[in-house]
């Protein structure tokens, strides 16, 4: 099917990143494409072969298959591939066929290069999976719509000023904006009220439209920090509206910009060890979801912002082993207090719950199990009191199964991997995961040890540990190549925990049981697998970079109901993502898919 330079350059304006593109550029750019059709069943390209460019569907649908012939991804109308094989060495990682009659338009791959060197809109759409974020970024270059409070308070202008003072009184805040409508007319502050009202003893009957301040200076949210700062510095001012579209978004104040400085981890690591209590510990938790949004605001890797919120807890657990201990005595034996699931692997994000155990010296006795019993309860409640909420399946210290002396916790593993049932798998899966946090370090070392040698060298255990590796896939389907879950509360969105970054730490655990390799964090693990030969250097980048995408979509995920006001979750809606940022985080699902396909058909990614 032929197609008019007219039919291509109207297309290209409804594709991402080329809609970006000046006009000029835009037509240059459909002069130089190629257009290749496909009939039913025909192939497009096989694997390990030399790509012409990069696919961009104008029509049909292409069927994308891996090296065991497993479809992993269905593509339509507006999407691309091709990408990752022509930037990593210009192969086909998969093989692509038109599932249905196709029109195809190809970029070459200079062409492509030219785009990426001449037009930023186009170098960051084909680097968002590989692109690290920007810098830290501090108080002054932070945009403000980090640093705004979006829960806004308002009045009309015929309310009575003392209403409003009881208001500001109630709300704990220090200024109203005065609206009508969508429209700001001005602002009252509690400096008015002082400065006006009862300085110059005006009546009760006085409205706040006799001492707002009307008109005031108002920023965007595309502003930055040190515009606030500025503004604020050469008009004396404390509040400053934030406004878009001529429309009231949200408001920033001294105490805002105060908050943000002090809100951040080593502050609240600080404030935790300090605490005399589990409450005094929740009161500086309850400031996790807004460092959350600073960390990922200011620009810090995935990796980092989770590993700073886990330094929190991790401390918590610390402090509250501390009380305990100071409540109940010292402990008569040593033991040691350790955290698995995403505490043990240092990725906790903003909704976390307690994956905890004790190892005993063998030395306990049947009496001193009292003691530990009562320091599990101690510490788990504080846990939950500070939003650590207990864990559903009872993986706790405060379960007798998971508060035992190290003996018993040899003949756990040996007994996993000796009989690898169901739950054996499931078992060995969190306790692979496992990181002391506090007590007696040395509990642990030789069990990590022994259990790793007997585990790899267990065939039919690594197998079995395999097999329960695949059982969260990757959401992949034939809607533009994401499937999203089809009932229930959740319904219509993408779970990026359970079929997004567990996938991942599920292939990275076993590549560490495959290479007897310690590290418990789903990043080390794979970087050392890459090092230690159980990957290939290829192999370990590409899950790396499919892995930081999908961490990265869910803490922006994260972030973005936190400052609307909601409390995080890992459900996100595909339609809260761009058609760009759609197409790579198929393409990292796509990448994750083919890993386990590999795996789960018994072959490395060597060479």
């Amino acid at each position: 099917m032929p197609l008019s330079h007219d039919q291509i350059t109207r297309f290209l304006k409804s594709v991402h990143p080329y809609d970006a593109l000046p006009p000029d550029a835009l037509d240059e750019l459909a002069q130089q494409l190629e257009v290749r059709t496909f009939e039913a069943d025909a192939p497009v390209y096989e694997l390990g072969t030399t790509l012409p460019g990069v696919f961009v569907i104008y029509e049909g649908q292409i069927e994308i298959t891996d090296e065991n012939g497993a479809v992993v991804s269905h593509l339509g109308l507006r999407n691309s591939f091709g990408e990752r094989g022509l930037f990593k060495d210009g192969k086909a990682a998969t093989k692509a066929r038109a599932h249905t009659p196709s029109v195809l338009i190809v970029l070459p791959p200079d062409l492509v290069r030219q785009l990426i060197d001449g037009h930023d809109v186009v170098s960051k759409f084909f680097n968002r999976s590989r692109g690290d974020r920007v810098g830290p970024q501090s108080l002054a270059t932070s945009s403000i719509d980090v640093l705004m409070a979006q829960a806004l308070a308002t009045c009309s202008p015929g309310t009575l000023v003392q209403q409003a003072a009881q208001v500001m009184r109630d709300r704990h805040i220090s200024s109203l904006c005065v609206t009508e409508g969508d429209t700001l007319l001005g602002i009252a502050t509690l400096r008015d009220i002082s400065g006006k009202y009862v300085a110059d003893g005006m009546p009760t009957t006085t409205t706040v439209s006799q001492i707002m301040t009307a008109d005031p200076i108002t920023l965007s949210p595309s502003d930055i920090g040190s515009d606030v700062l500025h503004v604020m510095m050469e008009r004396g001012i404390g509040h400053i509206p934030i406004s878009q579209g001529g429309k009231l978004v949200g408001i920033v104040t001294q105490t805002d910009l105060t908050h943000y400085q002090a809100v951040n981890s080593a502050e609240l690591v600080r404030r935790i060890a300090q605490a005399r209590s589990a409450n005094d510990m929740a009161l500086v938790t309850a400031d996790i979801p807004q460092l959350l949004v600073q960390l990922v605001a200011g620009g810090n890797r995935h990796e980092i912002v989770t590993r700073l919120i886990t330094d929190i807890a991790d401390t918590a657990t610390r402090r509250l082993l501390t009380l305990a201990e100071q409540k109940l005595g010292p402990p008569p034996v040593p033991y040691l207090w350790l955290a698995c699931g995403s505490q043990g692997r240092q990725e906790q994000t903003g909704v976390s719950d307690q994956d905890n155990c004790l190892i005993l010296d063998d030395s306990v006795s049947d009496a001193d199990m009292v003691y530990f019993a009562e320091l599990a309860k101690f510490v788990s409640d504080g846990l939950n009191t500070c939003g650590y909420f207990y864990c559903p399946g009872e993986m706790m210290a405060t379960n007798p199964r998971w508060c035992q002396p190290l003996r018993v916790w040899r003949d756990y593993f040996n007994g996993w991997i000796a009989q690898p049932n169901p739950e054996a798998q499931m078992l060995a899966s969190v306790m692979f995961d496992l990181r002391p946090i506090g007590g007696a370090f040395d509990l642990f070392a030789d069990l990590q040890a022994e259990t790793l040698a007997a585990a790899q060298g267990n065939s039919i255990f690594v197998a079995h540990m395999i097999s329960n590796s695949l059982k969260h896939t990757p959401p992949l389907g034939l809607l533009r190549g994401i499937a999203t879950i089809r009932s229930g509360e959740h319904r219509n969105t993408l779970d990026l925990k359970h079929n997004g970054v567990v996938p991942v730490v599920d292939l990275a655990r076993i590549y560490c049981l495959q290479g007897q390799l310690t590290d418990a964090n789903t990043r080390a693990r794979l970087k050392a697998a890459g090092s230690a030969g159980v990957l290939s250097p290829s192999g370990a980048r590409d899950l790396l970079d499919a892995y930081d995408l999908i961490a990265e979509t869910r803490l922006d995920h994260q972030v973005r109901l936190v400052k609307a006001g909601e409390k995080p979750d890992n459900f996100l809606p595909p339609s809260d993502l761009s058609d760009f940022e759609r197409s790579h985080l198929r393409d990292a699902f796509v990448v994750v898919k083919t890993m386990q396909s590999a795996v789960g058909h018994g072959k490395g990614m060597l060479g």
